[in-house]
């Protein structure tokens, strides 16, 4: 890319498709630290709440394929703000459900619009990029994760407050709601300008190619689930370890969400420099090591301040996997342009679809540690096949 200097609508556009980034993550990440006062309020067990909570993961894959339609017809920015405006809608819904089944569709609605709400906000954003001439979506990332640590610290803060779970998440909804829909003036005009294909011609070897294409796939995609139970341990679990394992206060509930959250930004926003240094191999194996190393001290002295520690190091170690399993999709020989990319998000989401009833399976017929112990194999796993990863990015 060529640096240019951008115009002030650019500035702009940008400044809106980061407000987008940090308010799709603000949405739910209020409500992860409410969801023990939740499941108690509906009577629920662990695992009828994880199973409830993978409804949103089964509504992304099911309405996935709706963001091209509506990005098409509609254009990335107005499907970005129009989509948080309803995801805001979505999780208050979610937070007054009267019961399972309503808690279980709105939390499908809010995996479909989350989905779509991802896909237009990225498209948005390379847009942007291109017209900078320079890369500015790593930073975008980084604020959907502060968007997160924000947004689990203000229900954390909430929820000590006393304020009624529907009252928080509904005000919350009309707030930045309101916000959403402000930005979107500030988003570029116009249709998305679809990418050319650079994807170079079938080589004789393509069927070759494609063969072992099949069997990388899989390996990227046990990664990408692997690293799907590592952060839904922190949003659907961290809350309910801490108060009814560790009797922690509503208010200390919240905090390995957001310990977690706090230790994947940094990594994040300090990751590009990392792997160029050591390469995506060599990080992602240390980051699987880091992740099994925080959660066997967390589950073998079960204390708040272990637990807290626990979460760091797994938000840290987990911080650069996805991106670099998107990396060596993207770069997998005789696939179509996108479809690596397109089979491992696929991969990860069904890891996001599985990772909740498992773990709330094994809660109720073991114990909650007996259920975490899997973010343990998801660790180890990711330091075996993290070889598979490039040593260095292209």
């Amino acid at each position: 890319m060529t640096t240019v200097t951008p115009t002030r609508e650019l500035r702009r556009a940008r400044i809106a498709v980061a407000t987008c980034f940090a308010l799709n993550a603000v949405f739910y990440a209020n409500l992860v630290p409410r969801l023990p006062e939740l499941r108690d309020d509906l009577g629920l067990s662990n695992a009828a709440l994880g199973t409830a909570l993978a409804a949103a993961p089964l509504g992304a894959l099911v309405m996935g394929p709706a963001a091209a339609v509506l990005i098409a017809r509609l254009g990335s920015g107005p499907v970005a703000s129009l989509g948080l405006t309803g995801l805001g809608v979505g999780v208050a819904v979610a937070a007054s459900a009267p019961n399972w089944a309503v808690l279980a569709l709105a939390l499908l609605l809010v995996g479909a619009l989350d989905t779509i709400v991802d896909v237009a906000q990225n498209a948005h954003g390379l847009r942007v990029q291109r017209g900078y001439g320079r890369s500015i979506l790593n930073a975008l990332h980084g604020l959907w994760s502060l968007g997160a640590v924000a947004g689990g610290v203000l229900g954390s803060a909430v929820a000590g407050l006393g304020v009624p779970l529907g009252l928080h998440l509904w005000v919350s909804a009309a707030v930045f709601g309101l916000v959403a829909l402000l930005v979107r003036r500030w988003m570029l005009p116009g249709p998305d300008a679809p990418e050319e294909s650079t994807a170079p011609a079938p080589a004789s070897g393509a069927r070759s190619h494609r063969r072992s294409a099949v069997g990388a796939l899989a390996v990227l995609g046990v990664l990408a689930a692997a690293g799907a139970f590592v952060e839904d341990s922190a949003a659907s679990w961290s809350a309910i370890w801490l108060r009814d394992d560790l009797a922690a206060s509503v208010v200390t509930a919240g905090l390995g969400f957001v310990a977690f959250q706090v230790a994947m930004t940094a990594g994040r926003l300090t990751g590009d420099r990392v792997v160029d240094r050591f390469g995506q191999r060599r990080v992602a194996r240390v980051g699987g090591a880091v992740i099994a190393a925080g959660f066997v001290l967390m589950l073998s002295a079960p204390t708040v301040p272990t637990t807290l520690v626990g979460y760091a190091l797994a938000g840290l170690g987990v911080a650069t996997l996805v991106p670099a399993v998107y990396a060596a999709a993207d770069a997998l020989p005789g696939l179509g342009t996108g479809v690596g990319l397109t089979v491992v998000n696929l991969l990860l989401r069904i890891g996001f679809l599985v990772s909740p009833p498992l773990i709330g399976l094994l809660s109720d017929v073991v114990s909650l540690r007996a259920g975490l112990l899997t973010v343990v194999v998801a660790g180890l796993a990711v330091l075996v096949l993290g070889r598979s990863l490039r040593a260095r990015v292209a």
